[in-house]
């Protein structure tokens, strides 16, 4: 019975139920309901089961070829064809990462959790504590952080391709290295939040303060940061390609030494003077740009572009 395989792995770790249930997110008479027999876990958990107990998928397969169950020594030739069935779908568990099914991890607390390295597509974190979590490494495609607090969270080197950020407190938290394609940062803190090394193709970053976002060595393609502000930010260095400025807050900001490929630039609200007086601190010099994107700033006739190199 898979239920007595469960228990006895578990016991052999010293792991008791409670424990198995909090690593697994279900409550610890779900455990018991397996280990009695009374109900079985679905297919994808047995993946999980099989990490946390340390045992091969086949220990859970065995159980229904023994030649000693005495139930199973009773079935007839039909059932043994669905056994054979549900065989082959555990030992293909691992080749069904693709395929997985929408995870929901809803105000669950999961400060300080270890998801270093997991695979986790379209998973749902919406209101929860992620305060410290370390996602380093994880393919997280398609998920979604909704108002959560993932303050000082790490997801060094982490692939968040398509993944929404919205209404989250992401201060301090650290992205270096990471895969930021298609990623939304949206309404969210990134106060001292830190982006090293990273490519970020494609991204949002809308009605966000970056006053205070660390950005280092990176490369921003296609990103757009309407209606952020980034009154006295530093992008010296930096390279942007098809980047939106589009009615963001630009006071003091910085693109010495900067390269700009078709970047376009609008100023924010109504065109007055207090706008013009904002935009005319930008700094430029140094900055290497393509004829398009100089043309349109000295458009706006505000800011100085003596000492910009045009290509």
């Amino acid at each position: 019975m898979i239920g007595n395989k469960i228990a006895q792995a578990r016991k052999k770790i010293n792991m008791p139920q409670a424990q198995l249930a909090q690593l697994l997110f279900i409550s610890p008479q779900a455990v018991g309901k397996w280990e009695r027999g009374e109900s079985s876990p679905d297919i994808i958990t047995f993946n999980r089961l099989a990490e946390i107990l340390d045992v091969d998928l086949n220990y859970f397969s065995e159980n229904f070829q023994s030649s000693n169950d005495e139930t199973a020594s009773k079935m007839s030739t039909d059932n043994f064809g669905d056994i054979e069935q549900t065989e082959q779908e555990v030992a293909n568990l691992s080749r069904t990462h693709d395929r997985q099914m929408q995870i929901n991890l809803t105000a669950v607390n999961l400060q300080e959790s270890d998801f270093a390295g997991v695979i986790l597509h379209k998973g749902r974190f919406k209101a929860s504590p992620l305060c410290g979590a370390d996602f380093a490494g994880a393919d997280l495609t398609g998920s979604s952080f909704e108002a959560c607090d993932a303050h000082e969270a790490h997801f060094n080197g982490a692939n968040l391709t398509d993944c929404i950020f919205s209404v989250t407190d992401l201060a301090n938290a650290s992205f270096c290295k990471s895969v930021l394609v298609r990623t939304d940062f949206n309404k969210s803190s990134l106060v001292g939040t830190k982006f090293t090394n990273v490519e970020l193709t494609d991204v949002k970053l809308t009605m966000t303060d970056l006053k205070k976002t660390i950005f280092e060595n990176c490369i921003f393609n296609g990103v757009d940061f309407k209606y952020s502000d980034l009154r006295g930010m530093h992008f010296d260095g930096h390279t942007f390609i098809g980047v939106q400025f589009d009615k963001s807050a630009l006071n003091d900001v910085s693109f010495m030494g900067a390269t700009l490929k078709n970047v376009s630039f609008r100023l924010p609200f109504s065109v007055t003077n207090k706008s013009y007086r904002a935009f005319k601190t930008v700094c430029f010099d140094g900055a290497i740009m393509d004829k398009l994107t100089y043309a349109g700033l000295k458009g706006l006739w505000v800011v100085d572009l003596s000492k910009v190199t045009v290509i």
